[in-house]
């Protein structure tokens, strides 16, 4: 995705609405058999804390992940992960359950839930 095509989104899908979902989202990957694996048991708050600065960054808020992570490298940081179609799917299915948890905004959705699909595509490696 090129800098021009960077997902935009309005005040109404800020820093505590991508909060709020992030969280809707840990709370359900915990339990899922296909998702929560993936995860190491020992640092929830540490993914947790990522996926919500990524999300930040790249909707246009706080650059504050970049400052401390440097670029995403999305593809390399997931690449010892087993993405396949079965995991993308069920990323994506709890993702929009967290949408809709916290009401991101209807005018927004689209848009969020384009990137998430893109997102998803692009890290599935089997």
């Amino acid at each position: 995705m090129s800098e021009s095509q960077e997902p935009k989104v309005s005040a109404a899908f800020d820093e505590q609405k991508i909060t709020e979902m992030v969280a809707a989202f840990y709370r359900r990957v915990r339990d899922d058999e296909i998702i929560g694996p993936m995860y190491p048991e020992n640092d929830w708050p540490g993914a947790e804390q990522r996926l919500r600065g990524f999300l930040i960054y790249r909707f246009g808020g706080s650059d504050r992940y970049i400052r401390e992570r440097g670029h995403p490298r999305l593809g390399m940081r997931h690449a010892g992960f087993r993405i396949d179609l079965a995991a993308r799917e069920r990323w994506l299915a709890i993702m929009q359950e967290a949408i809709e948890e916290v009401g991101v905004p209807k005018n927004e959705r689209l848009n969020v839930q384009n990137f998430f699909q893109q997102v998803a595509e692009f890290l599935r490696n089997c």
